[in-house]
């Protein structure tokens, strides 16, 4: 196996999955961290750069009644040292997945974030069996509301999010939940790929084609790495989870205006889209999680100046999930947002995932203090700044 560049691709998160009971077994978890560090360690060693490893439950919190929920939180608390012992972060899963209000989880869930330093978590807004779950939709809203003020910056909700019809192996989080045996799943940064490919493009060519040649090339050796640990780790595989997901330095924006020779929000983008979501979709390896086109409005450079140049909207945002990725992902919007106008686009997203059968997920940003237009700053290693954007 031919062993890439440091700079090729960087690999996003190893993910692995564990079952736990509602006593949240530290043994467990223990087991499913230190796999994470041998995975790690087997990526590094081929010359890959490894970002994060993290690990990702079953939802069991979702089965338990109020004060058992709360007694659950010293447990959590254990569970987020002991992986920060291991450089790793967790995910609970869905908090939500049957239809019923609970307002009991608005304060529990700003406990959790004030008493553990990364803990994600999510709602299932929509699920294949259940349709679209209006009642965890507002719920979820009064969480996004709260969370707001609950962490400096609004940092809390970078934690949260809300999960429509999000499949259990999911390697990204904060929808990432577990189901099944002990297992793992990949998740790469891959935005700078599809910038390369369609930047070598020439005339004539096709850029779906193109793009599928590029992504099997850096794709294929990923895959037999990860079968490779599979084997000696004798924990099931999942996959990879293709999406195309941006960071920083390499931006998703870049690469779909490399295609169109446009700026990002212009006619075209949502052919772009369209085109970059079918080569990933297409690819010759195993595939999981969304396998789709993310924006992450604040976790890419490129995407908040064209938002700042009010080039797109959040409304665009969705109708580009019609065709591609993710759904509505790190959007900065105003502090003073009503629970009421959040629920609504919720409402939104799950219906657009139930009608497109397609996994899409929001996260939405609110800046505490920010209005429409204004500036959003933070001091953050994953956050870039950006103009807060107009939910209505």
């Amino acid at each position: 196996m031919s062993v890439p560049t440091m700079n090729s691709v960087r690999v996003r998160t190893i993910t692995a999955g564990v079952e736990l009971t509602s006593a949240l077994e530290l043994d467990r978890v223990q087991a499913a961290a230190a796999f994470l560090t041998r995975a790690k360690r087997a990526f590094e060693n081929a010359g890959y750069e490894v970002q994060t490893v993290r690990v990702a439950a079953n939802p069991v919190i979702a089965s338990l009644a109020p004060a058992a929920r709360d007694q659950a939180l010293d447990q959590l608390r254990r569970i987020d040292e002991l992986v920060a012992s291991h450089g790793a972060i967790f995910n609970i899963g869905p908090i939500l997945t049957e239809d019923r209000s609970d307002d009991s989880m608005v304060e529990w869930s700003q406990a959790l974030v004030r008493t553990t330093q990364s803990i994600s978590f999510s709602t299932a807004i929509a699920t294949p069996d259940g349709g679209v779950l209006p009642k965890v939709a507002a719920t979820t809203a009064k969480i996004m509301v709260a969370l707001a003020n609950a962490l400096p910056d609004g940092l809390a909700n970078f934690r949260f999010a809300a999960a429509a019809n999000i499949p259990p192996g999911t390697p990204f989080f904060p929808v990432a939940w577990h189901q099944g045996p002990e297992s793992f799943a990949i998740g790469l940064e891959s935005a700078s790929v599809v910038e390369r490919a369609f930047a070598s493009m020439r005339a004539g060519d096709d850029a779906t084609e193109i793009l599928r040649g590029a992504l099997n090339k850096m794709l294929t050796p990923v895959e037999q790495l990860a079968n490779e640990i599979a084997q000696s780790e004798r924990r099931q595989y999942l996959g990879i989870d293709t999406s195309a997901a941006p960071a920083k330095d390499r931006s998703i924006a870049a690469a779909v205006e490399a295609l169109t020779r446009t700026p990002f929000g212009s006619a075209g983008t949502l052919e772009a889209c369209s085109v970059i979501t079918a080569a990933l979709k297409s690819v010759s390896v195993r595939t999981c999680g969304y396998s789709g086109l993310m924006l992450p409005v604040l976790e890419d450079p490129l995407l908040a100046q064209r938002a700042g140049e009010n080039r797109y909207s959040i409304r665009d945002v969705l109708l580009y999930s019609s065709v591609c990725g993710t759904g509505l992902d790190v959007v900065p919007i105003p502090g003073n947002t009503s629970a009421d106008s959040i629920n609504g686009l919720l409402r939104d997203v799950a219906s657009l995932s139930m009608r497109l059968r397609k996994p899409l997920s929001a996260r939405l940003f609110l800046v505490p203090g920010k209005k429409a237009g204004d500036m959003a700053r933070f001091n953050d290693p994953v956050l870039t700044d950006s103009v807060v954007m107009k939910l209505d």
